[in-house]
């Protein structure tokens, strides 16, 4: 029997997952890590404290296995970070996350200087702040001895893969994510390599995922106690390995995906730059299934609304969940009602995601009373993502999407209290698998393929992933969640008025 690993670099915390060729997980080890954070939209991370969590990971996941059956490892990782390197892969300034919206005014001059439309025909991508391009145009104009030193220009993806031992390449999903990157011909764009002065021999050579691109360094060898032949494989964006461990491998199934943000994605035929999309921010770029591409909606305030309320408001359940050894947000998620809550929020902690995609746009809660608890401001975070879920579902119908079923993923999936007021909110039966840890399991079967245990990774999806429950709706729930839907689809219009309007740059 042959083993593989997924490896997981998220926004606050990496894990590490082994698996059999049937997908049953062996083991598992996590770390969380920090960030830095302002009011002006920064968001940063030390890259080399990320690298050491996952070498933590790595090691204490292959502790207890038979070492010697480990023969591929595949990364997923967090989209849209970029991180600057020298020669030796070091980093010469913190990782810039996703989430940052310092660039801003780089994402207006794209849109201004090369047209947005045709930014989004070329690269399948809106100009926005969290996309690797305007950050690189920020880290140029900010930080110039920092874009000076940098050696290469890249995201997570490439930085983890050179560190396990791999040539300097970036897989198809995270290139094609960078607005940077060709879509239809398959490359680094020249023309807006040309347009905005950055030499494209900075960036790594793209290559699908699911790519044999080296084998595991001496040094992490020694480390770890697994064998340098381990195959070091391309993974993808954790959204399209999500989606690869939830079995969306082809068009028609939905993954909404629980995490730091929240995430509804699905597979796409072809390539699409269809108006609606555009309109509606919804990205077009490749899928970890090669051949396949891959749209999906964002919230960028999504789990991480909860960790804000655990550090925040909830230091009285952390003691308690400790004590009991249990779970701080199962402790807190089994207090809330099973009724709709009487507050109503807008989740908007660090801007709007899509369809509105408006980053100036903030967090508001509607309804405080003095008979309000925590709790009831926790249901309220959890029924606002729900809402917002279901805006982006709609419009993504709208666009001519078909969602045929809806597959949870990520930390969310491991509350049956929010699946089921999902499925309420939805009004659509939600199924969860076997195996929450979805991103994991889609990387490992990257590396399973890669490594020759199945000839494609459809067919590695049909042996590795395994479906558990289904939530349904409860028509009562669902009738009353539809009332204050239409309150919420004109919450945002109203608000976003009485809001100070752009970041302090």
């Amino acid at each position: 029997m042959s083993l593989g690993i997924g490896l997981d670099i998220g926004t606050t915390g990496c894990k590490a997952c082994v698996f059999d060729p049937k997908g049953n997980l062996i083991s598992r080890a996590y770390r969380e890590y920090g960030m830095s954070c302002d009011a002006n939209g920064k968001a940063e991370q030390d890259a080399q404290k990320v690298w050491e969590a996952a070498v933590a990971v790595l090691t204490e996941a292959v502790a207890t296995v038979d070492k010697p059956l480990v023969i591929a490892i595949s990364v997923s990782v967090q989209g849209d970070a970029l991180v600057a390197v020298d020669s030796k892969n070091r980093p010469v300034y913190p990782a810039i996350l996703g989430m940052d919206y310092r660039s801003q005014p780089q994402a207006l001059l794209c849109e201004e200087k090369f047209v947005a439309r045709r930014l989004f025909d070329v690269t399948g991508m809106r100009a926005h702040p969290m996309n690797t391009l305007t950050k690189i145009l920020w880290l140029r104009e900010h930080q110039p001895e920092a874009y000076t030193a940098a050696f290469r220009l890249g995201t997570y993806a490439d930085y983890i893969l050179v560190n396990l031992g791999a040539a300097p390449v970036i897989d198809l999903t995270m290139a094609s994510r960078t607005m940077a990157y060709d879509i239809h011909q398959g490359c680094w764009s020249a023309e807006i390599s040309e347009t905005f002065d950055v030499d494209t021999a900075l960036f790594a050579k793209p290559v699908p995922s699911g790519t044999i691109a080296g084998t595991l360094a001496p040094e992490l060898a020694k480390t770890t106690g697994l064998s340098t032949e381990v195959k070091i494989v391309t993974g993808g964006h954790d959204q399209t390995c999500a989606a690869l461990g939830a079995g969306a491998v082809k068009s028609g199934r939905g993954v909404v995906s629980t995490g730091t943000a929240e995430v509804f994605s699905t597979v796409l035929d072809t390539c699409s730059i269809s108006d609606a999309l555009y309109n509606g921010y919804y990205p077009c770029y490749h899928h970890a299934n090669p051949g396949k591409f891959f749209t999906f909606s964002l919230n960028h305030s999504g789990g991480i609304l909860l960790r804000w309320f655990r550090d925040n408001l909830g230091k009285t359940d952390i003691n308690e969940a400790r004590e009991k050894g249990i779970d701080p947000y199962a402790l807190i998620t089994s207090r809330i009602s099973d009724k709709p809550s009487d507050l109503m929020m807008l989740p908007h902690f660090n801007g709007s995601g899509t369809p509105t995609c408006d980053p100036d746009s903030r967090g508001v809660i509607l309804g405080l009373s003095l008979n309000t608890t925590r709790y009831d401001i926790a249901q309220a975070i959890m029924e606002a993502l729900c809402f917002e879920l279901r805006l982006n579902l709609e419009t993504m119908q709208q666009a001519g999407i078909t969602v045929n079923d809806i597959i949870a993923v990520g930390g969310g999936a491991s509350s049956p209290r929010w699946l089921q007021m999902k499925a309420d909110i939805l009004d659509s039966p939600l199924k969860t698998l076997v195996c929450h840890e979805a991103a994991c399991l889609g990387a490992a079967m990257l590396a399973m393929t890669a490594a020759g245990v199945y000839p494609s990774v459809e067919d590695a999806a049909q042996e590795m992933v395994k479906y558990a429950d289904t939530f349904s709706p409860n028509p009562p729930l669902v009738q009353e969640y539809q009332q204050l839907m239409e309150k919420y689809r004109v919450l945002y219009c109203n608000i976003k008025q009485l809001l100070p309007r752009g970041f302090s740059l």
